[in-house]
Formats: structure tokens, sequence, C-alpha cells
């Protein structure tokens, strides 16, 4: 296993709990690359505790997001890790700042390894939750993995579907993916030459006074004292431009609706992403497997609203729902 270099010093964009444990660990995916995780932990829990794996946003750290919900869920009786995918953060993997539906789909899987194992973990009670692009994949990995019993996917996007057709579905033809493509592989021969992979850039800074209120909503996440991590991509330089190119040709929701598992899609209603939400739980509302399936619409909440704002992410909700989920799988 790669040997990584870990932060030691709390350099989370939230406060620590006194409630909960806090450690550093890390996990091995399939393909060999080596994760760096957070571990949260209720302060003096005993015997095998329910476990949730949570990843997100994309192109975040877990000093953001992820980590803020695995430290609610430890405060709330879980033992929570949140994890930096593979290619970024403190994980392993080369190059830098690439992603993959198919390797970030295993790095849930990977997490799901890491809590079955661990003694202090009930491998019967193992959920998973993800944020933003990482909502995507966390279905894409409930669709695969048996072991997790419950998913929660809290304002998803679907990666495969914005790279592939655009916002809103706005750039959804042969001809429009023929052209991305042909720059992308232009991008690759360009990037093999001079021996470097070019980034995309995070999010736009200074920020134009004309940008779409969604640019306006990341800004104010990333680019602020809000969320500014310096090792997230979204606060920084972002994406290897070229990591589209698997998320144009590789659909992550094909089996979505053959999740037999509980599924929860949590979104806010003025969201410019909330589309994503809808349409997945649509497609899982019209399968078999529908009754443990639900989407919930919080009011007036926009995308960013979900990443920190603990007034309005409903925690509570999300409790009950894997307590809900684990009991009647254990039935």
């Amino acid at each position: 296993m790669e040997e990584l270099k870990l932060t030691k010093e709390w350099d989370k964009v939230f406060e620590k709990s006194e409630k909960v444990e806090h450690s550093k660990a890390t996990f091995c995916n399939r393909y060999g690359i080596t994760l760096a995780c957070d571990v949260y932990k209720p302060k003096k829990a005993s015997g095998k505790l329910p476990a949730i794996a949570v990843c997100g946003p994309f192109g975040a750290v877990k000093e953001q997001s992820s980590g803020l919900y695995a430290q609610e869920m430890a405060e709330r009786g879980f033992l929570a890790i949140a994890f930096d995918p593979s290619f970024t953060g403190e994980s392993g993997g080369e190059p830098r700042y690439v992603a993959s539906p198919d390797i970030n789909t295993e790095d849930f899987s990977a997490a799901v390894d890491y809590l079955s194992c661990r003694e202090d973990a009930d491998p019967d009670k193992i959920g998973i939750i993800g944020i933003c692009g990482w909502g995507g994949m966390a279905l894409n990995a409930a669709a695969m993995d048996t072991r997790i019993k419950a998913t929660v996917a809290s304002t998803m996007y679907d990666m495969t579907r914005v790279n592939a057709k655009g916002y809103f579905d706005a750039q959804d033809s042969e001809e429009v993916r023929y052209e991305t493509k042909k720059a992308l592989n232009a991008q690759r021969t360009r990037d093999f030459k001079s021996g470097k992979y070019a980034l995309a850039g995070g999010v736009v800074d200074p920020l134009p006074d004309d940008a779409p209120f969604f640019v306006k909503d990341y800004y104010d996440y990333y680019k602020t004292k809000r969320g500014y991590h310096p090792r997230s991509l979204n606060s920084n330089g972002g994406w290897n431009v070229t990591s589209a190119l698997s998320f144009i040709n590789m659909p992550i929701l094909a089996y979505s609706k053959e999740i037999r598992s509980a599924a929860l899609l949590i979104h806010g209603e003025k969201a410019h992403s909330c589309y994503f939400s809808k349409d997945a739980y649509a497609a899982m509302a019209n399968g078999k497997y529908a009754a443990n399936k639900e989407l919930f619409i919080i009011p007036n909440a926009v995308h960013t609203d979900l990443y920190d704002k603990k007034d309005v992410i409903p925690f509570g909700k999300i409790v009950n729902f894997f307590k809900d989920a684990f009991n009647k799988e254990k039935n």
C-alpha cells in the first residue's frame, strides 16, 4: 500500500465537534490506489456501530462538505468516514486531478471494504452518502455493491449526463459531442507532447458580474472563507481537461432502477441541479423496487445550501432513513 502524507492538524473548513473522536486512516481500492479518510466516531461509543462512508462534492476534498456530513453523523451515533477520491486531496493515484466513473464508483466500494473489516463497525449496517457529483457515483455503487444497505444522494449531479449533454441537456446532440471529443482528444496529444496534464481551472475567479446564479453559488462556497481549501480542486486549478472523456462515454445510472436497497435523494427546490435528482428518482420509482426510494425536496434551498448549512441539511431525516433501512434489512 502506498504510504501517504497525511496532515496531522485540524485543517477542516468546519469546527471540530467535542462530541466526536477524530482520526485518520487509509485503505486501498481494487486498482491499487491508496485512499485517505477522516474517521469520526461518537465519544465513549462501544460495540459495533452502524457505519457510513461519505464523499463529495465533485472537485471538493474531505476537509469540506463530506467531512461535515461525517462528523454530524458521528454526533448522531454512527461511525462515519469522509474520504478523498482517487487522484485527489490526500489520496494517492497518478496522474493527479483525474476523475473516472469506474474508479470513483469503486472508491465507494473500497470504503465499504474498509468499514466491513473494522472491529467497531457493523458490516450488516453500512450505508453511503454522496454529495453533488458523488451523489451519482453513490447510486452507481449501490446498483453494484449489495453490501451497501442504504444510500443518500444529496444535491446530486449525474456527471456523465452533464458531460455528455451539457447543463439541462441543452447540448444533447451527436455533433456537439463529436466536436467536444475532437477538442478533448487534441488536448490529449498536447498533454503527451508536453509531459503534463492541462488543468481545466476551478471555479472562476474573479467572478464576472454577468455570471449565472449557479456559478455565483459555487463561488460563494469554494472561493470564500466559507468553503475554500488549498487542496480542493474547485477552490484552485480544477480537474485535468481530459477527465471529461470517459464521462461522455460511460453513463453511470443505467441500472439505478435495479437498486434493491433503500435510497433517499435530497435536493433544494431552487437548485439549478434539481432535475438530476428528479429524473434519477423517476427512473427508480418506475422499477420493481420503488417502495424504499424517496425524493425529498427542500423548499427555497439552492445547490450549495446542502454543502454546509446545517439549518438546511435535514440530518434528522437522514439519520431516521438509515436507521429504518438498516432495521428493515436486518429483519
